[in-house]
């Protein structure tokens, strides 16, 4: 498993992540401790969950899954969501409750990665920096970063950092795949300028760029499409028709659209680690798999002719 450093860190992460939002609705805790085991033999070291995922319960659960491995693992975790158990926004005394609540679910002494996960229009930036500081400071957090922020709000939360000598975030995580480009025109631009990595989320377009969706036939009845509504939105027949011609690239390489899905995401040179999530085993095996391809200029070229 390759490994990569967060910028101006010691903070190294293999460069496929475990999504772990899967646990709880998806996975008990039998399942989630096998697909964790399976994650960590196969080489994968950085581990994503949040306090709002499914009322903490996917924290709970990972931490139990980890056990006696916990330090072979990096944590990471999220706050401020709207529906947290915790506590929405990101005001000091909502990040000093999650962090702690956090912690406790987790099973652990520290978190190493506490992300901001929505900004916060109510709450100053520097509010927000000092009480992670704190945490910092005290050892809870090993370092900050940020969540669905945009370029001018990383910008200014790295700004007040610098001036106020606070944690600077070294991470941001945005919505990145092969049928969401939009990040490459300023957020992804403006991270490097600053310093800090790139974490992608729903590599797979949660689940269109899997193959498991076609344009002429209904979504499978077990699927995230068939259920909810906002993975119908987003499984619209223009986009599945991009998804066959990638798929085509894809078989001219022998490989799958799963493979090219996370691979081209992998071989972006702003990008740490990729989160992709999984249900099982097989699952996990695959994603390693295709995460280690690194696509040549020549097949990068070839997949943006495509789109």
């Amino acid at each position: 498993m390759e490994m990569r450093l967060f910028p101006a860190t010691d903070l190294e992460v293999s460069v496929l992540a475990l999504g772990c939002n899967n646990f709880g609705p998806r996975l008990d805790q039998d399942g989630a401790t096998e697909v964790t085991r399976a994650a960590l033999d196969s080489g994968i070291t950085h581990f994503d969950t949040a306090n709002s995922y499914w009322a903490g319960a996917s924290e709970r659960l990972l931490g139990r899954a980890l056990g006696s491995r916990r330090d072979e693992a990096v944590i990471a975790t999220k706050f401020g969501m709207k529906n947290a158990p915790d506590g929405g926004g990101t005001s000091a005394q909502v990040v000093r409750d999650s962090c702690e609540a956090s912690l406790e679910r987790l099973g652990t002494d520290r978190i190493d990665l506490f992300y901001v996960h929505f900004p916060d229009e109510s709450t100053a930036i520097e509010e927000t920096l000092r009480a992670l500081d704190e945490l910092v400071q005290q050892g809870k957090v090993r370092h900050v970063a940020c969540s669905n922020f945009s370029s001018g709000q990383v910008r200014e939360a790295i700004e007040v950092a610098t001036d106020a000598d606070l944690p600077r975030f070294v991470a941001s995580q945005v919505q990145w795949n092969l049928l969401e480009r939009g990040v490459e025109q300023e957020d992804v631009p403006t991270a490097q300028e600053l310093g800090l990595g790139i974490v992608p989320f729903f590599p797979l377009a949660s689940g269109v760029l899997t193959g498991k969706y076609r344009a002429d036939a209904p979504p499978p009845a077990d699927s995230r499409a068939a259920n909810w509504s906002y993975f119908s939105d987003i499984a619209t027949p223009e986009r599945l028709a991009r998804v066959e011609r990638l798929s085509e690239v894809a078989a001219r390489y022998d490989r799958s659209i799963v493979d090219l899905a996370l691979g081209w995401i992998a071989s972006q040179p702003a990008v740490i680690s990729v989160l992709a999530g999984a249900t099982s085993v097989r699952q996990v095996e695959s994603n390693v798999a295709a995460a280690s391809w690194r696509l040549t200029d020549e097949q990068l070229s070839e997949v943006d002719a495509t789109l």
